[in-house]
């Protein structure tokens, strides 16, 4: 083969790796330590979400971005890459440590560790959408909440826009029911997925933690305190977060019934 054609393949190689799945996963989860190596299935909860991440169509890498090697085995062993990070104090900062330098990345996809249920439609959802409205940096999604969950604090709410921008994220039931039927269909569960253009996201971890975000534990609320605009898409699909033991009993039988 010619020099230039292959300078033309590794050009191509190049151009094509468009999207990036990053996957923060840390063992010293404060609610529930060691929640990335539970086993699901007879797997380890970060080889679920590794799996989930690959079968998205429009996800052309995925990485787990850790500071723990027992972490980084399980995340290796599933397919995908393992980028070790320093300590940080979210998710949104460590992916953005081990995506820096990747000029190559139109799209940051954070697939949060403890979604081992996220769909790979869901993902697709998401790129799409951020790539039909280019003029947004920062986007996720939702899903319609059960009545369960509503005040439930582990299960964050979102309120919109007309547009789809988001309004505000909170533990808390938004809007507030005094209008029982109204809030109910105004109710949207936040999943546990985002996606950034790169520069959004460099803009994001150099700010400080903000007061919302710190009141509500929510680091979303950093980004819009700070004028970020996030576009909140609707999931096609459920997803089932594990924050807490109590969260992975329920995905545990999820999985044995094959939901």
């Amino acid at each position: 083969m010619a020099r230039g054609s292959l300078a033309f393949h590794y050009r191509m190689t190049i151009d094509a790796r468009r999207v990036v799945a990053a996957i923060p996963a840390r063992w010293g989860s404060t609610r529930f330590p060691g929640k990335a190596l539970a086993d699901l299935a007879g797997q380890p909860m970060i080889a679920h979400v590794v799996r989930r991440a690959l079968a998205a169509k429009t996800v052309d890498h995925v990485i787990v971005a850790t500071d723990d090697e027992r972490v980084a085995v399980a995340a290796t062993e599933a397919g995908a890459e393992v980028v070790m990070t320093g300590v940080h104090p979210s998710g949104t900062d460590r992916i953005a440590e081990a995506v820096a330098g990747g000029s190559i990345w139109d799209l940051v996809i954070n697939v949060q560790g403890d979604e081992p249920m996220l769909s790979g439609a869901n993902i697709d959802t998401l790129v799409e959408g951020m790539r039909a409205r280019p003029e947004v940096g920062m986007a996720t999604l939702c899903r319609p909440i059960s009545l369960e969950d509503v005040n439930d604090p582990n299960a964050v709410k979102v309120v919109r826009r007309s547009d789809g921008r988001a309004l505000y994220f909170s533990r808390s039931a938004i809007p507030f029911p005094r209008d029982s039927e109204t809030a109910e269909a105004l109710w949207r569960l936040h999943l546990g997925i985002y996606g950034f253009r790169p520069e959004t996201l460099r803009s994001l971890v150099a700010m400080q933690p903000s007061s919302l975000e710190r009141a509500e534990g929510l680091e979303q609320l950093r980004a819009m305190e700070n004028g970020i605009d996030i576009l909140v898409f609707d999931a096609p699909d459920e997803a089932h977060g594990v924050d807490t033991p109590q969260d992975l009993e329920r995905v545990r039988l999820m999985m044995n019934r094959g939901d």
